[in-house]
């Protein structure tokens, strides 16, 4: 079978900057950095564990026409991504300590584990959680 996997593409207006912030803030990976023209980022992959995301600068035609920024809408998502850390309490220490907006302060979780929900500096909003669905025994029985 073919490995599957979905990655969260971002558009960020200071790509290098919010390059530089996830890596701080929740410990990303820079794999592979495109620079582009002016200072922008044409294409970047940042890993986090077995997880990855991509992002850029956005400033292609296509990309404009099909994105917008969160402070282009009123701060308002259409997608956030969720991912699972070992150890939310530490993970949202340094969240706060790199400047994340907290969204939904740390808690116990009604279906299992702990997490928290923050925006990054250009408004995306993140879920970051102990629980693991595909751990979850119900999901997956033996």
């Amino acid at each position: 079978m073919t490995r599957t996997s979905i990655m969260p593409c971002l558009v960020y207006r200071d790509a290098p900057a919010a390059i530089d912030w996830l890596c701080r803030a929740f410990g990303f990976v820079q794999h592979l950095v495109v620079p582009g023209d002016g200072g922008t980022i044409t294409h970047a992959q940042l890993t986090l564990g077995d997880g990855m995301i991509m992002l850029g600068s956005g400033t292609s035609e296509f990309m404009r026409q099909l994105t917008a920024l969160p402070a282009d809408i009123g701060g308002r998502q259409t997608q956030t991504p969720y991912v699972v850390v070992a150890d939310p309490e530490a993970h949202y220490a340094a969240a706060i300590k790199a400047g994340a907006r907290i969204v939904r302060p740390i808690q116990e979780e009604d279906y299992g584990g702990k997490g928290y929900t923050l925006a990054d500096p250009e408004g995306y909003v993140w879920h970051f959680g102990s629980y693991d669905p595909w751990q979850d025994s119900e999901l997956n029985p033996p």
